[in-house]
C-alpha cells in the first residue's frame, strides 16, 4: 500500500547578537565571509523563530514556505542551496537503508513565524536559517551535528550558522575553498557566564533601506578600511573576546564590544556611496550607555549595532537594577517592559547627565525587549502544520 502519510517536525531557533562583526564575503556563492565572528545567543523566551518542515507523497511541487502567514520563494540561489545540502544527506540514509521512507524524494511545506520584526537588523534571516535547517534536518532525522549543520545553515544566511549553538559562539572564517571548515563553534556554554543580559533598544521595526548582503558587496568592492579590519583588527579582536569571556571579564569584553560596533560602521561609511545604519536615536543611545558608565565609575553596559539602527546594549546581572532603571526612567511608556518588575523613578537624581539624549530616545524608541543569554534550537511539538497538510491558523 502507498505511504501517504504526512512527516512533520519543528523547532525554534533563537537570533544572536555579533559582538565581533561579519562584514563582506571571499565567496558569495557559498557565503564564505572575509573575516571570523563571534556572537552571542539571546533566549528563545524572548526572540525566536518557529519553523515547521512536512513532507509527503500526497503534497504537490514545488516546495513551499510561509513566513509570518505570507508566501516566500524557495528559489533563490541561497535557500535551493540548503534544501539540495540537506535531502542529498538524506537521500544518502535511504540508499543505506531501503526500509526508511523516501522522504527526500517527496515536497516540503514550510511554516515558519518570527516573534520579532522581520529584516529590521534583529537578525531575523539567520534565526530563520536556523530553524529551517534545523527542522528539515530533524523531519530527515539526520545525525549530522549542529557544528556539521552550521555549514549547510550559512549557505542560507551566513550569520544564521551561528544561531545553530547556544551560548557564545565563534564562525571561524575557514581558509578552504569548499567552505568545509567556515563553519560555527562553541567558544562557551551558557553556563561559563549564565549572568549576561541585554536591552533591544528598538529604534525601528521597518526593513533596512540597504540590506546586508548589497552592503557587503559594496564594501568589499569600494572600501579603503576593509581590508585592514579584514587582516588585521578582526583577528585580534577575536582573541581578545574570546579571552574576556573565558575569564567572565565584562570590561574587557565591554570595550571590545564597543570598539568593534564602531569599528564596522566607520567601515560602512568609508563605502561608496556611504551607508548609514545609524540615526540620531542609535547615536543617543551610544552616548546613554557612555553616561551610564560615567555615572557608576566603571564599566557597567557595553552597546553594539548591527546593520540596522537598533542599539543592543550588553550589561551583566549586577549591574541590572542600576542599568534599567534608568532606561525605564526615560522609556517607561515603552511596549515590552511586562516581566521588569522593578520599582522605577523619573527623579533628577536617576536622569541626572541624560538631559542631551532623553528626549531623542523618547521620541525615537518604539519598543524594548530585556533578554539574555540562552541555547541553541530546541525541538518542539507545536506544529505549525496539521495532520492534514494545511496551515495552523
Amino acid at each position: 500500500m502507498a505511504d501517504r502519510n504526512i512527516y512533520r517536525a519543528s523547532t525554534t531557533a533563537p537570533v544572536n547578537i555579533a559582538v565581533i562583526k561579519y562584514w563582506g564575503k571571499r565567496n558569495s556563492t557559498l557565503n564564505l565571509p572575509t573575516n571570523s565572528s563571534l556572537s552571542i545567543t539571546l533566549s528563545q523566551a524572548d526572540l525566536k523563530t518557529h519553523t515547521t518542515a512536512a513532507c509527503s507523497p500526497t503534497f504537490s511541487a514545488p516546495d513551499t514556505l510561509l513566513l509570518n502567514c505570507a508566501p516566500q520563494s524557495l528559489s533563490t540561489p541561497r535557500s535551493t542551496a540548503c534544501l539540495k545540502a540537506l535531502r542529498a544527506l538524506r537521500a544518502d540514509q535511504e540508499a543505506h537503508d531501503p526500509s526508511l521512507p523516501t522522504l527526500s524524494k517527496w515536497p516540503l511545506r514550510l511554516v515558519s513565524t518570527n516573534n520579532f520584526p522581520t529584516a529590521a537588523g534583529l537578525a531575523s534571516s539567520a534565526a530563520g536559517f536556523a530553524a529551517l535547517v534545523r527542522a528539515i534536518a530533524d523531519l530527515y532525522a539526520l545525525p549530522q551535528s549542529p557544528t556539521e549543520l552550521s555549514i549547510i545553515a550559512r549557505q542560507g544566511s551566513g550569520s544564521a550558522c551561528r544561531s545553530l549553538l547556544g551560548g557564545y559562539v565563534a564562525w571561524d572564517a575557514g581558509t578552504k575553498e569548499d567552505g568545509s571548515d567556515s563553519k560555527a563553534r562553541e567558544v562557551a556554554p551558557v553556563e561559563h557566564w549564565p549572568e549576561m543580559r541585554a536591552l533591544i533598544l528598538v529604534v525601528s521595526a521597518e526593513k533596512k533601506g540597504v540590506s546586508s548582503t548589497a552592503g557587503m558587496q559594496a564594501t568589499v568592492a569600494t572600501s579603503t578600511l576593509f581590508k585592514v579590519r579584514a587582516e588585521s583588527v578582526v583577528p585580534a579582536r577575536m582573541k581578545e573576546m574570546e579571552k574576556a569571556i573565558q575569564e567572565r571579564d565584562f570590561e574587557g569584553f565591554a570595550r571590545v564590544t564597543m570598539r568593534e560596533s564602531n569599528g564596522f560602521h566607520a567601515t560602512c561609511l568609508d563605502t561608496e556611496p556611504p551607508i548609514f545604519y545609524l540615526n540620531d536615536v542609535s547615536r543617543a543611545a551610544i552616548r546613554a550607555v557612555e553616561i551610564l558608565n560615567e555615572r557608576a565609575g566603571e564599566v557597567v553596559a557595553a552597546y553594539t549595532f548591527d546593520a540596522g539602527p537598533n542599539a543592543v546594549i550588553y550589561f551583566l546581572e549586577k549591574f541590572r537594577t542600576f542599568v534599567l532603571s534608568r532606561f525605564r526612567a526615560i522609556l517607561g511608556d515603552k511596549q515590552g517592559w511586562g516581566k521588569l518588575t522593578m520599582s522605577y523613578t523619573t527623579s533628577k537624581e536617576v536622569l541626572e547627565g541624560f538631559e542631551g539624549v532623553e528626549e531623542t530616545l523618547r521620541r525615537g524608541i518604539s519598543r524594548v525587549i530585556e533578554t539574555s543569554v540562552g541555547d541553541g534550537p530546541f525541538s518542539v511539538q507545536m506544529h505549525l502544520v496539521d495532520e492534514t497538510g494545511e496551515p495552523v491558523e
